[in-house]
């Protein structure tokens, strides 16, 4: 018996979904103070997608790393850095700490400006940042209302980078096959720019998932 593609996706989605939230409300649950869990995966395997599933059904604080891109970096110096480099200034790791964990973690509103990747390119080659800033209360409890440990939810490849380490408390790795990865990345994205993010991404991925955080070292896979 066969299924439409589409069904397949959401049963897959909603199978994953259901792991995710089992898993957060096993580990609030042996916490008396906030958690911190990082929803980590390469790019195109769904992660956003199951991040706002997750959100619909627990009362967490859902952060997007992808905000915090490093946005004051001129984009023709990426092609001059390592691998390595790229993997370590990629993000404005202060800034999440600073501005979203820390403050969360504490019981207090997060604030934060992020990348404006709509506007383009700024004539120097960098990105500018939002002209409001976005707002987050700290979450406390499930939908379903009753008070308990608050979630926090950093969303986004690389948010289990040894630079969140200490404040992170579990971690999760979202799987895909390459080639349907990329089909999803090419839906959304123009070729050239794809061509080129490819280029540049690409390794910094394969050295992050291979070298820094394989999937043994994540406290939960999902495939």
């Amino acid at each position: 018996m066969s299924f439409p593609q589409h069904d397949l996706n959401q049963a897959c989605t909603g199978i994953a979904r259901q792991r995710i939230v089992a898993a957060l409300q096993r580990w609030r649950a042996g916490s008396p103070a906030p958690i911190c869990v990082a929803l980590d995966g390469a790019s195109g395997t769904g992660k956003s997608t199951l991040a706002a599933c997750v959100a619909s059904q627990l009362d967490l604080a859902l952060i997007p790393l992808d905000d915090f891109f490093a946005a004051d970096i001129p984009d023709h110096r990426w092609d001059t850095f390592t691998v390595a480099e790229r993997l370590e200034q990629v993000f404005d790791w202060q800034r999440v700490r600073e501005n979203v964990l820390l403050p969360l973690r504490a019981g207090q509103p997060a604030r934060w400006y992020a990348f404006d990747f709509v506007s383009g390119l700024q004539p120097d080659g960098t990105y500018r940042m939002q002209s409001q800033p976005i707002e987050c209360a700290p979450a406390a409890a499930l939908a379903l209302g009753t008070t308990s440990t608050a979630i926090i939810l950093l969303e986004g490849a690389y948010s289990a980078h040894p630079a969140l380490a200490d404040l992170i408390d579990y971690t999760i790795l979202v799987e895909a096959p390459a080639e349907i990865r990329r089909q999803r990345l090419a839906a959304r994205e123009e070729a050239e720019f794809l061509r080129r993010w490819h280029q540049r991404w690409d390794p910094v991925e394969d050295l992050y998932f291979t070298h820094v955080r394989p999937p043994a070292t994540f406290d939960l896979v999902i495939s």
